[in-house]
């Protein structure tokens, strides 16, 4: 299991009170979310190949708001080797 916790910035908290005024995506938080993904993914990557493993099964990840400013993106995995 890995996490990446991102937060948002003011000025993003600002257009994003804005953007859900009027509705559609909230670019800079779809953003956040994304690289988020990435790093908890990839970390979670490094870490089956450190232990010789050569796959990850039942792979899924979790998101959670941790703060009003901040929200954290969780990688669930088991590391296999297949041959």
């Amino acid at each position: 299991m890995y996490k990446e916790a991102q937060s948002k910035h003011v000025g993003r908290d600002i257009g994003a009170g804005l953007k859900t005024l009027v509705g559609g995506e909230i670019k800079g938080y779809s953003d956040m979310m994304i690289e988020a993904r990435k790093v908890a993914c990839n970390r979670m990557e490094e870490e089956a190949e450190k232990l010789g493993a050569n796959a990850i099964v039942g792979m899924r990840l979790q998101t959670s708001q941790v703060m009003s400013a901040a929200s954290e993106v969780i990688a669930y995995g088991t590391a296999v080797i297949i041959d």
